[in-house]
This record gives C-alpha cells, structure tokens and sequence, in this order.
C-alpha cells in the first residue's frame, strides 16, 4: 500500500474545523464523523469540495467489536447535543459527560471499517485522530500495513496512565520515535506557523476545538523523544488529577464551573494532542 503525501485523513471531523484548514492548504482529505448531523452539517458546509473530489465524507463510526457490541453492522452512538464534540461509543465516556452536566441521547449509526479505509483510500501523509474513546483502534489497524503516516496526532488519554502507556507502546511499535505535547485549549490564541513545507501558507487563525498546525509545521526544536514525552505526561497528569473530567472537584456544580473558568482564561488543564512523527521522515 503506497503512501499517498497529498492525503490526509481527518479522524473526528465534527463541523470540519481542522478538514477545513487542511483543504485550503491543498490537500485531498478523507473525514470520518459518526454523528450523523454533524455529517450532515458538513455535507453542506463542503458541497463544493465534495463535488470536486477534493473531499471525501465517511459517515459511520470507528469501533473495536472486542471493546463494544456491533449488531448487524450498527453501534449504539452517545451523541451529546450540548457539547458536540462528546459524542461517543463508549459507556464510559458517556457516563463521564453526564457527570459533567451534559446528557447524551442515544442512536444507532453504522459501523465502518477502518483498515478497510486504509485499504481503498491509501495510507494518508498526516492521520488526525480524535474520536472519544476509540482512537487506539485506529493505531492498531495500522500494525497491517508496511507504511505508515509520516505524522499523526492523537488526543491523548486523560485517566488512565496505564491506557496513555498503551498509546506510547503503539506508537513506538509503529516506528514514531519524535513527539509534541500541544494544549488543545491554547490553539485558538495560535495563527498557522510559519511554513516548513505543509500545503500553502495561509495565515490561518485556528477555531477552539481544532487540532492546529501539524507535521513538518510543528517547531521542530519542541520535539522530545519517547523518554521525555513519558516525562512531560507525568506533569500533565498532575494537572488532570486536580481539576481534570474526573477530578474530585467536578463532582459539584460549584466546582465544574471553577473547571471551565480555569480552562477558557488560563488553558489549565486543558487537553493534550500528542503528534508524532515518525522514523522514516527526516530532518
């Protein structure tokens, strides 16, 4: 499976924040968005692309049969319609947003094979992976193919260190050997870096909820190797334990607010992409 370097592959589109960046910089993207109005959303928002080839939509959602149950190709879907981006697969993290105020309402959407995806659409040159709770799935299907993204970018696990383990290993299995911690609740202070040689320069002011700049446009001097990523999670971590989803403070409603106030005017916690770059790709 040849790689493709003018595909990228938008893994948690939700209203096209960060496909949007990507089809104005030139390159051809394959998004994936399991809630099917923010799909249909999308549909609209890029009829043009969508005409033109450029841009190609997966309704459905990604999922490991082993982590919950596919009956005759359907999954039961947790959409939140107060924080959108929440929608998820997981019982888990349904049971985390109901905790923090925000009900789900369940559906059923369609399932979607991801190593079916790599197989038809080929291997992208960037892999943005965002989709609460069944990212990892998504790294393993690419355990199949020789090839892999010279770049992907994960949200990374924010409860379990065992599970953010987990994330490293596979990555590291697959030949990633450089990595950046980004605050995903600082990227809408951020405007596109400088060009290093992704697409077209644009000056691009980045929305809240976006993943950013990513690949050869990340600053190349911030890049850690596995040790020091592992040891820049240990102090994220502290972080996540006293006011993160499931810290003791958001128990209350008093507290859940103190959470989003020291979110939206001081980034803290936040929550962290982890992009990595892999072996192949040189300097």
């Amino acid at each position: 499976m040849k790689k493709d370097k003018n595909l990228i592959f938008d893994i948690g589109m939700h209203k096209g924040e960060d496909s949007d960046y990507y089809l104005r910089k030139g390159f051809n993207v394959v998004s994936f968005e399991a809630d099917p109005d923010l799909a249909n959303y999308c549909r609209k928002k890029f009829a043009n692309e969508l005409d033109s080839g450029q841009l190609t939509i997966l309704e459905g959602a990604i999922t490991d049969p082993e982590m919950v149950t596919v009956t005759d190709g359907k999954v039961r879907f947790y959409k939140n319609n107060k924080v959108s981006v929440w929608g998820t697969v997981v019982n888990e993290w349904s049971e985390r947003n109901s905790k923090l105020g925000a009900e789900d309402e369940l559906i059923e959407v369609s399932c979607i094979d991801f190593q079916e995806c790599l197989n038809k659409y080929g291997i992208p040159h960037y892999m943005k992976i965002d989709i609460e709770g069944m990212d990892i799935v998504c790294l393993k299907a690419l355990m199949n193919f020789p090839e892999k993204p010279d770049y992907i970018s994960i949200e990374s696990e924010k409860v379990s260190v065992k599970k953010l383990e987990e994330e490293f290993d596979l990555l590291n299995q697959l030949g990633y050997d450089k990595f950046q911690a980004i605050n995903q609740s600082k990227v809408s202070s951020f405007r596109e870096a400088k060009n290093h040689g992704e697409g077209k320069f644009l000056d691009y002011k980045f929305l809240r909820g976006s993943s950013g700049s990513f690949g050869n446009d990340l600053n190349p001097t911030q890049l850690k190797n596995l040790s020091e990523i592992r040891n820049q999670y240990t102090s994220i971590f502290k972080g996540y334990k006293l006011l993160g989803d499931h810290a003791s403070v958001n128990k209350s409603s008093v507290g859940r607010l103190f959470s989003r106030v020291m979110d939206k005017f001081f980034a803290y916690p936040g929550w962290f992409d982890t992009h990595a770059k892999h072996s192949s790709v040189k300097d």
